[in-house]
This record gives C-alpha cells, sequence and structure tokens, in this order.
C-alpha cells in the first residue's frame, strides 16, 4: 500500500482515478480482495470502521456546570445571606429555586451531545465481502481500506468505497447529499473537482442501495469517510448558547455588579452616619435582597416550558427551552429543500404527446389530480396518444404504489412512482394493464444505456395501430438522448405516424427543464405474436415517439404560504440542498423566494471559490445555494451569523447536522428526518411541515414578548424597593421594608403575579413586525424607561405611605404592612395594564375593536395575589414571621385609593413602549 487514506494531507481524489489504479494503490485485488495477513496489520494501522466522539463531562460535572450563571449567583448569593442570618428556611426556598433551574437545564442538554453516537449508529451494518478469495459476511467494524465490497439491493453501504463494477446499481444519498432521488452509478472515472452528489463512481457509508448489484473497494473507514468528516464538523461545533442566554448573562453580571456596588455604598454611607455596623449590616442585605429579581429565573423558565407546550401542540417539539425564544427572534431560516419545501413525492406536472401540453394536477403519488388540456378536463376516448403515453409509463415500470400508514408511498423507484400516479389520476391501473397486456419480456434500465423496455401482448381494439398484422408491443422508457436516436417517427394528435421532428421535442424538453422539470421519453415499437422475447438490437431503431412526461418534487402548498407569512415578518427564508441548482431555482420561484424582484442561485463549486468577503456577499443576495457540501453549509450559516443574522437551519439527513447544530435554532424534520439529524437539532417538526416553523416563529415571538412583560413586572418592584432602602438609609429614616418582606414580595408576591403573564395569547400583529434586533439587549431603552419610571412610582408609593403611617400612628409594623399592601393594589393594577385586559379597555375607549383571546390566567393570578396579601397582613402566624399587622376595612380601601393612580402612570408609559 503507497499511502494512506488517513493521512492528513489531501487524500487521493479516489473518483478521479480509474478502478485498477485505486486496486494498485491500496494493493488490493479486484478479484480476490485482500489476505488475511494483510488485513491484520491494516486493522492495527487504521483501528475499527467506526465513528467516535470525544469524550464528554461526566453527569455530575455536566449537572454543576448548570449554576455556571450569573443570574444564578445572585440567588446563591441571596440564599448565602438568608443562611448567615440564621433564616434557613428562607434560604432553603431560595437555593430551591437555583436546584430547579439547574435540574431542567441538565434535561434540556443531557441529550444534546449524542449526535455523535446517533451518527455512529447510523452507518453500522455488516457487509458481504471478498477475502483470501472467499466471500463472506463479517461487520462493518472490521472493514479496512482496500477490502473487496459486494452490493445489492437493500444494502447499507459499510464504508466509502470506489466502485469497480456495477449493474443497474442505484443508491440513495438522500441523507448525506440532499439528491431527492437515488443516483445511477457507474465505474467510470469523474472530474476531480466534481461535487460529492456527482461522484456517480463512489457508494458512501450510511447510504443504501435501492437497485442493482455492484462491487466497489474500500478507500476510507470512520472518521475518514464523509460521514466521519461531517462527525468532526459536529465535535468542532458545541456552543449550546442562544441569543436568549447571551443576554440573560450580560444582564445578569451587569446586575450582579451594580446589586454589589449599590449594598457597599449603604453599608459605608451608613457607617458615616454612625450607625453600627450590624445595624448597616441588615440595612445592606435588605438592599441586597431588595435588588435580586428571585423570582425571575422561576418566571423565565415557566414562560418559555409554556411556549414549549403551545409549540408542541403546532407539532414543534423543542429539545432545549432557549430555543423557543430564539426562534421567535430568527431573521434568516436557511431551509432544505427535499422533504422540507418539498413534498418529497415525485410528481408528473407536463405531458407533451401528439403535438398537445397537458398539465397535471395534484401532488405526491395519491391519485388526487386530473389532467388538462388548455384548462378543460381531458376525455381519454379522445386522446389516444395521451393514453399511450400514460400506458407505456404504467407498464414500462418495476415500481407499484400502496396506501400504508395514512398516505400513498412508492414500492420501488420514487420517478416510476411518480408516472404510476399520473396514470392513476385518469383511472389507469397497473393491475389492469397487466391483466390485459401482460408482460412478456424485459430490458431492465441500465445506466450504460439510459432506458428500460418492456414486451407485452397487444392489447385487443388497441387505439393506436400501427400495422394491423402485429399483435405485440414493446414499451420504452428512458432519457431523451437515448430515445430520440432511436425513433424515426412520433405520433400527431390523432395517433398517426409522422417523421420525427426533432427541433420541436428538444424545444419541448427545453421548456420543461427551465421549470425544473426531470423529463422522460417514451417510445413504442410494434412486432408480430412470434416475438418472445426483446433485446437492445430490437429497439436499435424503428421506434416511434409517443411523448414527454416532466416530473418533479413539488412544493406543499402549505409551505408556500408559510414562506409568505415568513417574508412578510421580515425574516429572510434561503434554500440550501443539495439538488441540482435548476431544479432548485424553479422550487425557489415557485415558493415566492425571489429577493428584489429575481433569484440569484449560487452552486456548491462556486462558493468553494469564494472569499470570505465575496461570500459575506453572496449569502446577503442569494436565495439558492446547490448542490452545495456539508462544510459549505456549515460555512454559509457562519457566515450569516458574522453579519449578525439569528439563523434557523432546517434539515433532515446527515449532511444537515453540522449545519443544524451551529445554527441558533437547528430544526430537523420527525418524519423524515435522520436520527442524526434529530440529536444535533433544538427542534423537531412532528409533521415535516414548513407551515409548522412560521406557526412556532408565532409562539417564538409571543414568549420573548412575555418574557419582557415579565421583567417590565417585576424589575419595577425590585428598583422601588432598592430606592426606598437606600434613600431610607441617606436620610437616616427607619427602613420602611424588611430584607423578609423583600423576599416576600420578590418571591411569592411577584411570582403569583408575574406567572399569569407567561400564558398571554399572541397578538394579531406578532406576525405584522419585523424582528427584534438581534444586537438589542434585554433592557433595550424603551423598557429601561419604562422601568425606571414605574420604579419611581412605586418608591414614591412605599416612602409615602410609610412615612404617613408612621407619623400618625407611630406603629412601624403597621406602616410597612400598608405600605406593602399599596404597593401590590397598584401592581394589580399595573398587571391589568400590561396584559391583554387592559390593551382591551384602550381599544374600547377609543372606539376600536376589543377583542380578548381566552385567557383567564390573569384572572386567576389576581384572586390568588388577594388571597395571599390577605393571609400575609391578616393572619396572626404571619405577623410574627414576617412583621407585619393586620388591617381594618378602612385601611384595605386606603391602600386601594392610593394604588390607583397606578392606572394613569402605566397609561403614560404604554405610549412610548406598548407591550402588546
Amino acid at each position: 500500500m503507497t499511502a494512506t487514506t488517513n493521512e492528513k494531507t489531501h487524500p487521493p481524489q479516489w473518483h478521479n482515478l480509474s478502478a485498477q489504479e485505486v486496486s494498485k494503490h491500496l494493493n488490493s485485488d479486484l478479484e480476490t480482495g485482500l489476505v488475511s495477513s494483510e488485513v491484520t496489520e491494516r486493522q492495527k494501522r487504521f483501528g475499527a470502521n467506526e465513528l467516535k466522539g470525544k469524550p464528554g463531562k461526566s453527569p455530575i460535572v455536566r449537572f454543576l456546570l448548570q449554576f455556571n450563571q450569573p443570574l444564578l449567583y445572585i440567588l446563591l448569593i441571596a440564599g448565602a445571606i438568608k443562611a448567615f442570618l440564621g433564616e434557613w428556611v428562607n434560604a432553603w426556598v431560595i437555593w430551591g429555586v437555583t436546584l430547579i433551574n439547574a435540574i431542567i437545564g441538565y434535561l434540556q442538554e443531557s441529550k444534546a451531545e449524542s449526535a455523535i453516537a446517533a451518527l455512529a449508529s447510523s452507518v453500522q451494518t455488516d457487509a458481504t465481502i471478498w477475502r483470501d478469495g472467499q466471500k463472506i459476511k463479517i461487520s462493518s467494524t472490521e472493514l479496512v481500506p482496500g477490502d473487496l465490497v459486494i452490493l445489492t439491493s437493500g444494502d447499507k453501504v459499510p464504508a466509502d468505497l470506489r466502485l469497480t463494477f456495477a449493474r443497474n446499481l442505484q443508491i440513495n444519498e438522500s441523507a448525506l447529499t440532499g439528491e431527492s432521488i437515488a443516483v445511477e452509478k457507474d465505474t467510470k472515472p469523474v472530474d476531480a473537482n466534481a461535487a460529492l452528489a456527482e461522484r456517480t463512481n463512489m457508494a458512501y457509508a450510511g447510504s443504501f442501495v435501492t437497485f442493482g448489484q455492484g462491487k466497489g473497494i474500500v478507500v476510507a473507514i470512520g472518521q475518514a469517510t464523509e460521514t466521519g468528516r461531517i462527525s468532526q464538523l459536529m465535535e468542532q461545533n458545541t456552543n449550546l448558547s442562544t441569543p436568549l442566554t447571551r443576554k440573560f448573562d450580560k444582564f445578569s453580571r451587569t446586575l450582579l455588579y451594580i446589586i454589589l456596588g449599590v449594598a457597599a455604598f449603604t453599608f459605608a454611607v451608613g457607617l458615616g452616619y454612625g450607625n453600627t455596623w450590624v445595624t448597616m449590616f441588615e440595612a445592606a442585605v435588605a438592599l441586597a435582597v431588595s435588588a435580586i429579581p428571585e423570582g425571575l429565573p422561576a418566571v423565565v423558565t415557566i414562560t418559555l416550558a409554556i411556549g414549549v407546550s403551545r409549540m408542541a401542540r403546532r407539532h414543534a417539539i423543542v429539545r432545549k427551552l432557549p430555543a423557543v425564544e430564539t426562534l421567535g427572534g430568527a431573521t434568516v431560516i436557511c431551509s432544505d429543500k427535499t422533504g422540507t419545501l418539498t413534498e418529497n413525492q415525485m410528481t408528473v406536472q407536463a405531458i407533451y404527446a401528439g403535438g398537445q401540453n397537458y398539465t397535471v394536477t395534484g401532488t405526491g403519488y395519491a391519485p388526487n389530480g386530473e389532467i388538462l388540456l388548455d384548462k378543460n378536463i381531458v376525455d381519454l376516448a379522445n386522446s389516444p396518444v395521451l393514453l399511450q403515453c400514460l400506458i407505456s409509463g404504467i407498464l414500462c415500470n418495476d415500481s407499484h404504489l400502496e396506501f400504508k400508514e395514512q398516505r400513498w408511498q412508492v414500492i420501488g423507484d420514487p420517478t416510476e412512482g411518480g408516472l404510476t400516479a399520473a396514470a392513476n389520476k385518469m383511472g389507469l391501473t397497473k393491475a389492469d394493464l397487466e391483466k390485459e397486456m401482460p408482460r412478456i419480456d424485459v430490458i431492465p434500465f441500465e445506466s450504460e444505456f439510459q432506458y428500460m423496455a418492456t414486451l407485452h401482448q397487444k392489447e385487443s381494439g388497441e387505439k393506436v395501430n400501427l400495422s394491423n398484422d402485429k399483435s405485440r408491443i414493446i414499451y420504452v422508457k428512458g432519457s431523451v438522448e437515448a430515445l430520440l436516436s432511436r425513433c424515426q417517427k412520433m405520433l400527431d394528435n390523432e395517433g398517426n405516424s409522422i417523421p420525427v421532428n426533432a427541433k420541436i421535442v428538444h424545444q419541448e424538453v427545453d421548456g420543461m427543464a427551465n421549470q425544473g422539470l426531470r423529463v422522460l421519453a417514451f417510445a413504442m415499437k410494434e412486432v408480430s405474436e412470434n416475438q418472445k422475447s426483446v433485446d437492445h438490437k430490437d429497439i436499435a431503431e424503428g421506434l416511434v415517439l409517443i411523448g414527454l412526461q416532466g416530473m418533479i418534487d413539488p412544493p406543499r402548498q402549505e409551505a408556500i404560504n408559510a414562506v409568505q407569512a415568513c417574508q412578510n415578518a421580515g425574516i429572510q427564508v434561503k434554500m440550501i440542498t443539495g439538488d441540482h441548482a435548476v431544479t432548485a431555482k424553479a422550487i425557489a420561484s415557485r415558493m415566492g423566494l425571489n429577493k428584489n424582484g429575481e433569484i440569484l442561485a449560487f452552486t456548491g463549486q462556486q462558493l468553494a471559490k469564494m472569499e470570505q468577503q465575496e461570500l459575506s456577499m453572496a449569502v446577503e443576495n442569494g436565495s439558492v445555494f446547490a448542490r452545495v457540501a456539508p462544510e459549505q453549509k456549515l460555512r454559509l450559516v457562519e457566515a450569516l451569523q458574522s453579519k449578525g443574522e439569528v439563523v434557523a437551519m432546517t434539515g433532515d439527513g446527515v449532511n444537515d447536522a453540522p449545519a443544524l447544530k451551529q445554527a441558533d435554532i437547528g430544526i430537523a424534520m420527525g418524519q423524515a428526518g435522520t436520527e442524526v439529524a434529530k440529536e444535533a437539532a433544538d427542534m423537531i417538526l412532528t409533521d415535516d411541515n414548513f407551515a409548522s416553523i412560521e406557526a412556532a416563529v408565532e409562539e417564538g415571538r409571543t414568549v420573548y414578548r412575555n418574557l419582557q412583560k415579565a421583567i417590565a413586572f417585576i424589575l419595577p418592584v425590585n428598583g422601588g424597593e432598592s430606592m426606598t432602602i437606600l434613600i431610607s438609609v441617606l436620610l437616616a429614616r427607619a427602613l420602611p421594608i424588611l430584607s423578609l418582606q423583600v423576599l416576600w414580595l420578590n418571591m411569592v408576591n411577584s411570582i403569583a403575579m408575574t406567572v399569569p403573564l407567561a400564558f398571554e395569547p399572541k397578538t394579531e400583529r406578532v406576525m405584522q413586525q419585523p424582528p427584534r434586533n438581534p444586537n438589542e439587549p434585554l433592557l433595550n431603552r424603551q423598557l429601561l424607561q419604562r422601568i425606571i419610571v414605574i420604579s419611581v412610582f412605586n418608591w414614591i408609593l412605599i416612602f409615602g405611605v410609610f412615612e404617613w403611617i408612621k407619623g400618625t400612628t407611630e406603629n412601624l409594623a403597621l406602616a410597612r404592612t400598608m405600605a406593602i399592601q399599596a404597593l401590590v393594589a397598584g401592581r394589580l393594577f399595573y398587571l391589568l395594564s400590561i396584559s391583554q385586559w387592559g390593551s382591551a379597555l384602550v381599544n374600547k375607549l377609543q372606539g376600536r375593536v376589543a377583542k380578548i383571546n381566552h385567557a383567564p390566567a390573569i384572572a386567576i393570578g389576581i384572586v390568588c395575589t388577594i388571597i395571599l396579601q390577605i393571609i400575609f397582613s391578616q393572619w396572626t402566624l404571619m405577623n410574627k414571621l414576617f412583621y407585619t399587622a393586620p388591617l381594618n376595612l378602612n385601611q384595605w380601601l386606603i391602600c386601594l385609593l392610593i394604588g390607583l393612580p397606578m392606572v394613569f402612570v402605566a397609561a403614560f408609559v404604554n405610549r412610548f413602549d406598548p407591550l402588546n
């Protein structure tokens, strides 16, 4: 063996070498394979044919890392402070919140790194090989470079092979290349720069043999295979952060520094006034506890969890909680074509027969649809040539359709399934036709000849009869080039034979090809009843061209609508596929993916030659990226992210996994998707429908809006409490609110009132607004202004009520209780103002339609809050625990009236920062 396939320098371009050169390079025999002694040496040298991921962190370490978040630092510090003060119950309550957050985070991420394991299982199988001149079956893990592997229909390819023999060999490589149909294989060398999907003399690990037989020499195993390269790309991209988690990290760190700084300042000022350090330590602790939004992490988690539940009802399963919000913030959706935007079912859409152009309606393999001529339904009794074209498509065919699992499926080749479905739409069935015109012989499709032919007993009463003494007929289907050269005649509209007009035929072919249709030609030849078989020489000439059928994997109608909805919401949709550029561009045109009035498409070969600046321009202006390799998909996603875009990537194949993992939100197909893609993704669509992405975007945007409402509701209370304590210390006044009372407000009261905001339904405007700026901080300018204004009002409320009641009654407990109850009353009015109830009331007052969606959560939250606050001040046990005092009816009414001005303050801030 003169070179290794695992060497770090560029390995040989196996597809560019002849089979003999590959055999020589790998020191292997094309007939007998390797000898056992050589196999042993190579197994030591190259190792097992399996994919191995890098060692992961232990479960304990991964669990402890869940606490490595600034927001949780704040909670841990708060718990430690309460423990230091001997208030263990309160300490454990706070630590309990951090523990719940850590457990949820651990469960979310525990499966995130299992993509490599799924990838490894996708290539493990048994393999039939030649060794020592004998045919044996071994585990694919025992293969070494140079082994001679035998492939038959139904086999999974066990390693990367350079094919040395191929007979009618077709391999489905869609999971690796994105090619929607099986690839016909041969053994001829191809260009060194050929794209992965165009290397017809190669068979890649993990793909499936759908038809025929073949042999090939193993040229790469394990990590050196194309699938292995994908696993390495996935290992390089394990960043699980999202825009939301990054924003929360930055917000939490900033808040942590501010809290510690202000608490230290308060402590120092108090000492400067001559207070004891114990008194000032209590004040500093109260300030720190008041500024820490203890309930915020729990509310965020609950809000995201509710979003997960809503998305699940709309066919989107979220695997990582922050991904809920991330999808709502997406600015670009990079979509795979096959099975995502399209039906993944080849469908005949155009037929040319007898000089007429027919349109075929319906999609997929279901027999639903019609054949139209000038928008009129065709009568086959008056269209003899169309009838023959359909009959030839269904009889010169080795596949059939079955209805199972609630849908029509093809058993065999997808192209032949499309031909069968087209005939079914006009009432023609394979079973009936085969009874009337039984098959006598067949020439199977061979890539060398590019056609298939079948010999049949001629149907009695045949409408097209070229020679009355002929009772048998040969039907041929294949490429236009292969059949046209064998045809001297073609049929006119009446079924009469006329000289073939190659120019017109090529014009029709070009017209279909420009629509992205794959074109097949159909021909026939009548022979005598003495003909018992059919051979290549029988159809070398004398064929009569019947017509053409053009087919495509059509776009889903609901996907077209979803793409339009995303574009209306300011989200760019780009197609990234391994399919042909012409086909991809045609689908993109039907999907409406045009940008600035045109569809700009780039191929993988073009992308490979681009510098980074050129690529940035291409990815910004392009709508279609065709024939792209896995690393190019990854590079495109990275280029978009480098421009500040929040990228959602959809896919179903192994080749999509690295890009799915790198994207801000990876979306895998639940039905057609490989396990590799599902494990690499953040979200899985259970119905494989692009339309579900649009629904999930709606929910994601709603979740983010509800999160903003929660922040806008919680932080002003913390701000008001902190200002109250700080100003009281600066003015050398008694604290209007104690640290334990702050904890009640921040944990129990805040959660009871804020959680209902997580259930707020989506607004009608949610998909009529552009995506938010991904660089916008969690506290944008408008939200910060809102928080400051409400915080100041809360400070006035707490400080004013406390000083008033203390000055008139000299009862500190009563003053603090009434200050807290007045604050809660104001919060109730504020809660109504930022919920859909407040929005509906404003619309009603302004004479607009006031619509309230079904949302009882706000009402339940208000009732629960009132009950809790009654317990807080009226129950003797709570009076002792929280140093509160019971209130009479007049005092309750005073608190309610003092909180009422919040309505006007909220109306003011809603004008420059509407949250509905």
